[in-house]
């Protein structure tokens, strides 16, 4: 019902910045808010950054300051502007759609996720 497709990822150096974008497609009408998820090997999948339709955002604190979430409706996709990185972002970023399906109930979708690497 609802496609996502991270881009964006990539090898950085410590300190330097990386732009991560999530395509939503499908039945992008029944997303409501959109959020940033990352995951290292062996560890949880934990939430980055959170955006909900109206804009509002939230962010974990470890990444407050440095990254900023922001959506772009009208081409279907969210944005994670990240500066300032450290090694400790390296990860594998995902793309999270929170819907809402005809009985009122939610449901999440989920891209592949993005590799990011930060060297020291």
């Amino acid at each position: 019902q609802v496609q996502l497709v991270e881009s964006g990822g990539g090898l950085v150096q410590a300190g330097g910045s990386l732009r991560l974008s999530c395509a939503a497609s499908g039945s992008i009408f029944s997303i409501n808010a959109m959020s940033w998820y990352r995951q290292a090997p062996g560890k949880q999948r934990d939430l980055v950054a959170h955006i909900t339709s109206g804009g509002s955002t939230r962010y974990t604190d470890s990444v407050k300051g440095r990254f900023t979430i922001s959506r772009d409706n009208a081409k279907n996709t969210m944005y994670l502007q990240m500066n300032s990185l450290k090694p400790e972002d390296t990860a594998v970023y995902s793309c999270n759609a929170e819907t809402t399906n005809p009985w009122g109930r939610p449901y999440d979708y989920w891209g592949q996720g993005t590799q990011v690497t930060v060297s020291s």
